[in-house]
């Protein structure tokens, strides 16, 4: 009869190999955490330097950098609503040394604009968490007399097509949200696409365009200025840096008719679950600190303090629901 003692051993052998693998792995995986970071941190920001997005990745990055004790550089790589910096991102070595800094739309609005996506949002990052949400303010360029949204609108249905409106470009947060603004009134505007937030705000400034719709924060310096005049704020209520603009709620419309941006951290597929939660757990440290509240609600701006399941649930969402909003308002994948 054949002897089950050797096979019985082995078979322990074996079980008692595994689990050490298991445990080392798991020990290897801690230490990676716990000696991280040893160089410089990379934050790459697929947005022009002074935009929204600039402005918030520098102070958090500061931020990190002394709870961290290492250098944190943020890294400005603007183009095609994102892709540029968001691929750049999906690319790199997932060994915690590179950071993305992106906005809702190159995560959740692009897989509906583009054929050809070249990063897929839920499998090519790990997500770390919503830093901050943004919302929009629609302001009038500096030659528009409209002083109020009621006095816009009733220019722009006296002259369909005629008026025009500055976007971050093509497939951008504001062109869908500008575009559903535009079928909740029944009004044509015509569209001219800017590379990033502060092009756009721009152009509304020098009267190159007859409103833009940008982010709160970097437009409040041109707003208290009167460079540019706020007509309508997005989402349920009023803004309380805007006190007097009504919301777009006012006029019919609801929170998703012009959705709030958000910013959050991302890494690349495979970096390991302790840097990311050390990473996550940092930076929801920065954003608790009331100094730092403080200076982001003064420029427009809403602390999230997201983690990595709530930062992944949003972005799977909005793939759904953006993908929609794209169809109904027929703008299509290039």
């Amino acid at each position: 009869m054949p002897d089950h003692r050797d096979t019985s051993i082995t078979r322990r052998g074996f079980i008692s190999a595994g689990a050490g693998l298991a445990l080392a792995a798991a020990g290897a995986a801690r230490g990676q955490g716990d000696t991280y970071p040893s160089r410089a941190i990379r934050v790459i920001v697929p947005f022009p330097a002074g935009a929204g997005a600039d402005s918030n990745a520098r102070l958090v990055a500061q931020q990190l950098a002394e709870r961290l004790g290492q250098p944190v550089v943020v890294d400005n790589r603007p183009g095609a609503n994102g892709l540029i910096g968001t691929e750049a991102v999906a690319k790199a070595a997932p060994d915690g040394y590179t950071l993305l800094f992106v906005d809702r739309g190159a995560l959740g609005i692009n897989p509906s604009l583009y054929k050809k996506l070249p990063y897929d949002p839920l499998k090519d990052f790990s997500y770390v968490g919503i830093a901050v949400w943004g919302p929009y303010v629609l302001v009038a360029g500096s030659k528009q007399p409209a002083k109020t949204i009621q006095e816009f609108v009733a220019a722009a249905r006296k002259q369909p097509g005629r008026l025009t409106y500055a976007s971050f470009g093509n497939g951008s947060m504001t062109q869908l949200g500008t575009e559903s603004l535009c079928s909740l009134l029944g009004i044509q505007l015509t569209h001219v696409p800017y590379k990033g937030g502060a092009p756009a705000l721009t152009a509304a400034m020098a009267g190159e365009v007859d409103m833009a719709l940008v982010t709160i924060g970097p437009a409040l310096g041109a707003i208290r200025e009167g460079r540019v005049r706020p007509l309508l704020v997005g989402g349920g209520r009023r803004f309380p840096l805007l006190p007097d603009v009504p919301a777009v709620s006012e006029i019919g419309g609801d929170e998703n008719t012009i959705p709030n941006t958000y910013f959050g951290f991302a890494l690349p597929a495979g970096t390991p679950a302790a840097i990311r939660d050390r990473l996550s757990g940092t930076i929801r440290q920065v954003l608790a600190d009331t100094a730092i509240r403080a200076k982001l609600a003064d420029s427009g701006f809403q602390p999230a303090q997201g983690t990595p399941e709530e930062m992944r649930s949003t972005v799977e969402r909005d793939i759904a629901a953006f993908g929609r909003l794209a169809r109904e308002l027929n703008i299509r994948p290039e």
